[in-house]
C-alpha cells in the first residue's frame, strides 16, 4: 500500500492525489511525509484534505485518538480556511478535550474568518460534553449575533443542549419556536424529558410525534426503564412490535433489563426469543443483560447455559453469573466459576470480589471467602470498599465468630454503615447475642435512625432475653423519630400479566374474595401439620390478635395464594418481594411446598429463596 500511495503522489496531480486511497495510519504518515518535503502542504486545499483524513471515522475507528497530530498539520497551514477551523472544532468536541473546540472559534474570529451553520452544532456539542450550561448560553448569544438562530440544525443542537442539561423549559422554548421540526427534534424533547424524570410529559409528546425513528422508540422504552417504569418500558416494546418497526441492540437491553427488575421470566422469555427470531447481534451488553436477567427472574440454570454460549465475555458478564450463583445459594459453583475466569485471564473486579465474597458468606465458607479477601488487596490492588466489609462480616456472623466480626467492624478505616452493622445484629439474633446485639443496635439506630427493621430485630433480641423494658424503651424511640415501616409489596406473573399485591390494599385485586379463600385453605392445611403464626417481626405495639390477622395479609401470602389458584399442580411459582421475607411467610412457603409438592422461588431484597420439599435453599438465615 506504501508504494501505491507514493507513486499516486509521485505520477498524478498533487491536488488531485486520490487521498481516498489512504486507509491506516502508516498511509496517513507517507502521505503527509511527501507533502511536507515538496512543500505541498502549505496549499491550504491539499493541507485541508489531509486534515480532513485525521477526523475520518470511516477510515480511523477512533478519530479522536490523531488530535495531536491533527492538530500538528493545522499548524502547518498558514491561512487555514472555514472548512479547516470546522473540521478542528468537529474532532476536538467529541474528544477527550471538548474546551479546546473554543480556543479554535476563538481563533477563527480573530483571523476574521466568521461561523456558519456547521460551526455552531458542534461548538452546542462540545458545551454538553462539558456539561456546561453556561458556555452553552455563550454560544446561544453567538448563533444569534451570527443570525443562525432559525437554522434547523443549530435549534436541534440547541434544544438538545438544553434538555440534556436538565434546562427542559428552555429547550421547550426553541422547541416551541421552531418553524420546522422533524424527528431528531421531537426526540431531543423526548430524551430531554425523560433526563428530567418527567416520563409522562415524554410519553406526551413521543405519542404527539408525527413520524418516530427507531432512535425514539430506544429513547422512550430506556426513558421508562431509567425511571423504573418497568411495566410500562415493556408495554411500549409491544406496541412497537404491532407497528412493525424492528428493535436493535440498546432497545433490547432495555426491556431484558427490565423484565430482570420485575422478575418477568415470561416477558423476558420472549424477549428472548425475539432476539434471536430477528438476528439482532448478541454483543457484550445485550449477553450480559440477558444472563442477568435469567438470573433475577429466578432461572439460574438458563443464566448459565446463556452465559457458556455467549461468543465473548468480560470482566462484567463474569461478574453476573457469579453473583447469580451466589445470590441462588450456589456458593461452590460461584467460587469455581470466579476460579475460572481468572486462569482464563479475566481481571476480576471490585463487584467481582463482592459477588464472590457474598457467595462464600451465604455458603459458610469462611476460609476461603477470607483467602480471596487477602488476594484481592494482594494481588489485584484493589481497595476494600464498604461492600466489601460487609460480606466478611456477614460471612463471619454466620459462622457464629460474632467477637471476630466485632473486632473486625472496630479494625476498619472506615465508618461502618447500616448493612454491615445489620449483618451483624441479624447474626446476634440467630445466635441470641443480646450483649453484642446491643452494642450494635445502638449503632444501627445512630447511623439509620429512620429504619424499622432494624427496631424490630433488636426488639425480637430483647423479647428472647425477657428483657421487657428495654423494649418499652425502643417503642418510645420508634414514635419519637416517627419511624414507620415501609409498605410491602409482592409481583407475581400469570400468564404474561404482571400482578402487584400490597399489604393495606387488599381489595384491589378484582379476584381478592377467591384469592382469600384460597388462602383460608391452605392455612388450615399447614395449621394440620402444626403452623402456628410467628408474629415476632410484627410491630410490637400491635395486641397478639391484630398481629395474627396482619401477618395473614402479607402480600406474598396473597401471591402465592393467587398462584396457586391460577397454576397447574407442578408450576414452579416465582414471586418478587421489595422487602426481606419475614419469618412467618418463610415458614409458610416452606409448609405449603412440603404440602402441596410445589417449588417456590421468591427473590427478597437480599437474595433468592428456593423452597421446596418443605425446606429453603437459604438454611434458615437470610
Amino acid at each position: 500500500m506504501s508504494n501505491i500511495v507514493l507513486n499516486t503522489l509521485r505520477f498524478k496531480h498533487p491536488k488531485l492525489a486520490l487521498l481516498q486511497s489512504c486507509s491506516s495510519f502508516p498511509d496517513l504518515k507517507i502521505i503527509h511525509g511527501f507533502l511536507i518535503r515538496t512543500h505541498l502542504i502549505s496549499d491550504v486545499f491539499v493541507a485541508s484534505r489531509v486534515l480532513a483524513l485525521c477526523v475520518d471515522d470511516s477510515i480511523f475507528n477512533k478519530p479522536t485518538n490523531l488530535l495531536g497530530y491533527a492538530y500538528g498539520i493545522f499548524s502547518q497551514i498558514q491561512y487555514p480556511n472555514l472548512f479547516v477551523f470546522n473540521l478542528l472544532i468537529r474532532c476536538f468536541s467529541i474528544g477527550a478535550e471538548p474546551s479546546r473546540a473554543f480556543g479554535f472559534y476563538t481563533q477563527m474570529l480573530k483571523s476574521r474568518i466568521w461561523p456558519d451553520n456547521i460551526t455552531f452544532p458542534f461548538l452546542i456539542k462540545a458545551s454538553t460534553e462539558m456539561e456546561c450550561v453556561t458556555i452553552g448560553e455563550q454560544t446561544h448569544s453567538q448563533i444569534v449575533r451570527f443570525g443562525f438562530q432559525n437554522d434547523v440544525y443549530v435549534e436541534n443542537s440547541l434544544v438538545h443542549m438544553y434538555a440534556n442539561c436538565g434546562l427542559i423549559a428552555a429547550a421547550g422554548r426553541i422547541f416551541g419556536q421552531m418553524p420546522f421540526r422533524d424527528v431528531v427534534s421531537w426526540t431531543s424533547m423526548v430524551a430531554g424529558y425523560c433526563k428530567c424524570g418527567m416520563i409522562e410529559d415524554a410519553r406526551e409528546m413521543f405519542d404527539e410525534m408525527p413520524h418516530r425513528n427507531l432512535f425514539t422508540w430506544s429513547i422512550m422504552i430506556n426513558g421508562y426503564a431509567k425511571n423504573n417504569c418497568f411495566e410500562k418500558a415493556i408495554d411500549l416494546f409491544e406496541l412497537l412490535k404491532r407497528e412493525g418497526v424492528v428493535a436493535n441492540e440498546t432497545v433490547m437491553v432495555s426491556v431484558i433489563s427490565s423484565c430482570a427488575h420485575l422478575g418477568a421470566l415470561e416477558h423476558g422469555v420472549r424477549a428472548h426469543e425475539y432476539v434471536v427470531e430477528n438476528h439482532i447481534t448478541v454483543n457484550l451488553i445485550l449477553g450480559t443483560a440477558l444472563v442477568d436477567m435469567y438470573w433475577r427472574c429466578g432461572d439460574i440454570e438458563k443464566a448459565i447455559c446463556v452465559f457458556d454460549e455467549l461468543p465473548d465475555k468480560d470482566s462484567l458478564s463474569w461478574s453476573s453469573i457469579i453473583k447469580g450463583l451466589a445470590v441462588h445459594g450456589h456458593a461452590h459453583e460461584a467460587v469455581h466459576y470466579f476460579s475460572q475466569m481468572i486462569r482464563l485471564g479475566f481481571i476480576p473486579r471490585d463487584v467481582t470480589f463482592t459477588a464472590v465474597l457474598s457467595a462464600c458468606s451465604h455458603g459458610g465458607l469462611v476460609e476461603k471467602g477470607l483467602e480471596i479477601y487477602e488476594n484481592m488487596k494482594r494481588d489485584y490492588g484493589i481497595e476494600p470498599r464498604l461492600e466489601h466489609y460487609g460480606c466478611i462480616v456477614d460471612m463471619l456472623g454466620r459462622a457464629g465468630k460474632l467477637a471476630e466480626a466485632e473486632n473486625f467492624i472496630l479494625k476498619m478505616p472506615v465508618k461502618p454503615n447500616a448493612p454491615i452493622l445489620g449483618a451483624l445484629l441479624g447474626a446476634c439474633k440467630i445466635y441470641k447475642n443480646t450483649e453484642v446485639a446491643e452494642r450494635v443496635g445502638n449503632m444501627l439506630i445512630e447511623v439509620k435512625p429512620e429504619h424499622s427493621g432494624y427496631y424490630v430485630l433488636l426488639s425480637n433480641i430483647y423479647a428472647c432475653a425477657g428483657q421487657w423494658e428495654k423494649i418499652e424503651s425502643l417503642r418510645d424511640t420508634m414514635k419519637e423519630k416517627l419511624v414507620k415501616k415501609p409498605p410491602g409489596w409482592s409481583l407475581i406473573e400469570i400468564d404474561g400479566k404482571i400482578n402487584k399485591f400490597s399489604m393495606g390494599d387488599d381489595q384491589k385485586h378484582p379476584e381478592m374474595g377467591k384469592i382469600k379463600r384460597k388462602w383460608e385453605e391452605m392455612l388450615g392445611k399447614i395449621r394440620l401439620i402444626g403452623y402456628k403464626g410467628n408474629t415476632s417481626d410484627s410491630f410490637f405495639d400491635v395486641d397478639e390478635e391484630e398481629k395474627e390477622s396482619a401477618i395473614h395479609m402479607h402480600s406474598e401470602k396473597l401471591a402465592i395464594a393467587y398462584g396457586m389458584m391460577k397454576t397447574k399442580a407442578g408450576t414452579t411459582i416465582r414471586i418478587v418481594k421489595n422487602l426481606r421475607v419475614c419469618e412467618d411467610c418463610h415458614t409458610v412457603t416452606k409448609l405449603i411446598s412440603e404440602v402441596y409438592g410445589r417449588e417456590f422461588i421468591v427473590r427478597d431484597r437480599n437474595r433468592f429463596h428456593h423452597f421446596r420439599n418443605g425446606s429453603c435453599s437459604c438454611r434458615d438465615y437470610w
